[in-house]
C-alpha cells in the first residue's frame, strides 16, 4: 500500500475509488466497507484509496477548545491503522493534517479541492452518518448532486451488525454462539467501550482478530533488570489508549512462534512519572520465558506486535519497589494459569469434536 501525506503528490493516482472516514480500529465494519471499495475500484479499474486524518477531528477540537474529555479514547496507533489498511488490500492511503484551515473549508470546497482537483474521484462510498465540511453542513445528498455534476459515483454503506456477544454472555453460551436475539451495531465506540471493559474476546470479536499493539522496542529506565523482569517497550502514541491495565499477552515478530507473556499498557502509577520516556503511554510486555538465542539485549530495535489476550486488572500503585515486584509475580503466575487453562480447553473441544464425529 502506498502512504500519501497529503494528495499533492506526483505518484498519487490520478483517479481512485475513495472511502474517507477515520478507521480507528479497522473492525470488521471498516472491513466490510473496504471490501467494497476494492470491488469497485476494480471494475473502474482505478485504485482503491482510504482518506484518514490524523490527529482524529475530535481530538483537534478537544485541543483548540480545552476540554481533553471530547477527545476519544484511540483503539490503534497510525502504524497499526496503517497495516490493517495494508492487510485488507487497499491501494493507496492519502492522511490529511486535520488543522483550522481543513476544519473551516466549505463543503463545495471540498468537493473540488479535494475529491475532484486532488484525487479525481470515480467513485465515493461512505458511511451511513458521513458528513463533512465546516460545522458539518456537507451531506451524503449533498455529495450525490455533486457526482451527478461532475460525473463521478456515490455510494453509502448501511451498518455493519453482529449477534450481539453482550447478549450471549448474559445467556451463559459461548460468545461465538449467535444468540437468539440482539444486534450490534459495529463501531469504533463499541471497541472502545469493549476495551474500556476489558473484554477481549468481544474485542476481538468486534475486530475480527486479536487486539493487537505494534512498533520499535525502544529502550527504558532497566528498572525490570533490578525486578528480574525485563520487559520489551513500545510507545503507545496517542495519550488517551482504550485499552489501559495489566494483560495476559503474546508476543509476535522475535521468534517463528508467540512468545507467551505479561503486558502493562498505561502510565506505569508506581513509577517516577519523569523517567525516560518522559511520563509517555508504554506498552511494557514481561515474555513468560525468554529464549536463550535472541541474547539479553535481542529484543531492541526490532519490530514487534504484542496480542492483548486477557484482561488481569487495572493498573495499581504499589507501595514501594519490593511490593511491585511480588504483584508482577502473581501476574506472572496468573498469566501461566491462563494459558495452560486456554490449553485444555483446547485439547478438551479437540477431543469432543472428535467423539461427534
Amino acid at each position: 500500500m502506498q502512504i500519501f501525506r497529503g494528495f499533492h503528490h506526483p505518484a498519487l493516482a490520478e483517479a481512485c475509488a475513495l472511502t474517507i472516514g477515520n478507521f480507528d480500529g479497522v473492525h470488521r465494519g471498516h472491513q466490510a466497507m473496504l471490501a467494497l471499495l476494492r470491488s469497485e475500484a476494480r471494475h473502474r479499474g482505478v485504485p482503491s484509496c482510504v482518506m484518514t486524518f490524523e490527529p482524529h477531528p475530535r481530538d483537534f477540537f478537544a485541543a483548540r477548545l480545552n476540554k481533553p474529555e471530547m477527545a476519544p479514547a484511540r483503539i490503534a496507533t497510525l502504524r497499526d491503522k496503517l497495516q490493517e489498511l495494508a492487510n485488507c488490500g487497499i491501494d493507496q492511503c492519502v492522511i490529511l493534517p486535520f488543522n483550522q484551515a481543513f476544519a473551516s473549508q466549505d463543503p463545495q470546497a471540498f468537493i473540488k479541492e479535494v475529491l475532484l482537483d486532488g484525487l479525481g474521484v470515480l467513485y465515493v462510498l461512505v458511511g451511513d452518518d458521513f458528513r463533512f465540511g465546516a460545522k458539518r453542513a456537507g451531506d451524503y445528498d449533498m455529495l450525490v448532486a455533486a457526482g451527478e455534476q461532475f460525473g463521478f459515483d456515490v455510494a453509502r454503506m448501511n451498518s455493519y451488525e453482529i449477534s450481539d456477544p453482550r447478549h450471549a454472555a448474559s445467556r451463559g453460551v459461548s460468545a461465538a454462539m449467535p444468540p437468539f436475539r440482539g444486534r450490534l451495531r459495529i463501531s469504533s465506540s463499541a471497541v472502545r467501550d469493549a476495551l474500556a471493559r476489558g473484554s477481549m474476546d468481544e474485542t476481538a470479536q468486534l475486530l475480527g482478530r486479536p487486539y493487537t499493539v505494534s512498533g520499535h522496542v525502544v529502550h527504558g529506565r532497566r528498572l525490570g533488570r533490578e525486578l528480574d523482569c525485563r520487559t520489551l517497550n513500545l510507545r503507545f502514541a496517542h495519550w488517551k489508549p482504550a485499552a489501559q491495565g495489566i494483560f495476559v499477552a503474546q508476543v509476535h515478530g522475535l521468534t517463528p512462534e508467540p512468545l507467551p507473556g505479561v503486558a502493562n499498557l498505561g502510565v506505569r502509577p508506581s513509577l517516577d512519572p519523569d523517567d525516560v520516556n518522559g511520563g509517555r503511554v508504554l506498552l511494557e510486555t514481561h515474555c513468560l520465558h525468554w529464549p536463550a538465542e535472541l541474547g539479553p539485549e535481542g529484543g531492541y530495535g526490532k519490530i514487534i506486535r504484542v496480542e492483548l489476550l486477557h484482561k488481569l486488572h487495572d493498573e495499581l500503585k504499589y507501595d514501594g519497589l519490593e511490593a511491585l515486584q511480588k504483584g508482577i509475580a502473581q501476574d506472572c503466575d496468573d498469566a501461566r494459569q491462563w494459558f495452560a487453562q486456554r490449553a485444555t480447553h483446547a485439547t478438551t473441544r479437540r477431543q469432543t469434536t472428535r467423539d461427534r464425529i
